[in-house]
């Protein structure tokens, strides 16, 4: 196996569990050293030993409050002082938190919302990219087949913040491109085993949007860990500014 990323360390927020644990993993492999956020889902001991035996190298995991911009600050030097980087970042961290309408949105909601999906992104992003070699740093957010199609009922603030992630990305990677730092998004589709559908998808809604996938089935976090693997090595170096979507054919950009 082509150890690709080794000697980099990868931050990988929301790294836990689904997307991020599977993203997480696919790096282990490739040879990154990983340190991980969470908060309401710790990673299992299991979990991180299997990060530890397929990296070499034993992993981080760091409660934070991804919307603290005290608590990031602390987490994104606890890396640096333990690894020297991060080399490369996964903003994964985000969340519908609960579905509502314009009707039943309240401005509490609203911000709430947008500060699990956006201002996570931003603060790991502010701390993290100085601590970037120039050349060589990635940034890879992750959005949302949502922030295309403005996703399924009650999910109005969830699509809004995950296509003001498209502009994020696109707006920084033009910023970062002259350090040679990338900038790019994933915008996965339905990809099951994720605590996202397990707690807001319905069985008759997931059946229902299994019949608009030309794959035929729906993803999972090792579909989203592949592209995101190959936007953190050095073979995606002119690739920035990008939005890969994720999801069987069932949205084309």
């Amino acid at each position: 196996m082509t150890r690709q990323l080794a000697d980099r360390t990868a931050l990988i927020t929301g790294g836990g569990i689904g997307i991020g644990q599977g993203i997480a993993l696919a790096f282990a492999r490739a040879g990154a050293r990983i340190a991980l956020t969470y908060r309401s889902h710790e990673p299992s001991a299991e979990f991180l030993d299997a990060l530890a035996e397929a990296s070499g190298r034993p992993a981080l995991a760091l409660a934070t409050d991804a919307t603290s911009e005290t608590e990031v600050a602390r987490t994104v030097r606890a890396v640096q002082e333990e690894t020297g980087g991060p080399d490369i970042l996964v903003n994964n961290v985000g969340g519908l938190v609960r579905r509502a309408t314009i009707g039943e949105l309240d401005l509490k909601l609203w911000h709430r919302i947008l500060a699990v999906n956006l201002d996570s992104m931003f603060l790991f992003t502010q701390q993290a990219v100085p601590l970037m070699t120039a050349g060589a740093g990635r940034v890879i957010n992750i959005a949302s087949l949502a922030g295309r199609n403005g996703g399924h009922p009650g999910a109005l603030a969830y699509a809004t913040s995950k296509a003001a992630v498209f502009g994020f990305t696109r707006g920084l990677a033009k910023e970062l491109a002259p350090r040679g730092i990338t900038v790019n998004a994933l915008a996965p589709g339905f990809i099951e085993a994720t605590p996202f559908h397990d707690t807001f998808t319905t069985e008759d809604s997931k059946r229902e949007t299994l019949t608009t996938i030309p794959a035929g089935r729906a993803g999972t976090p090792e579909d989203v860990a592949g592209p995101a693997l190959w936007l953190a090595s050095a073979d995606s170096g002119y690739v920035t500014g990008t939005v890969v979507d994720v999801n069987g054919g069932q949205y084309f950009g």
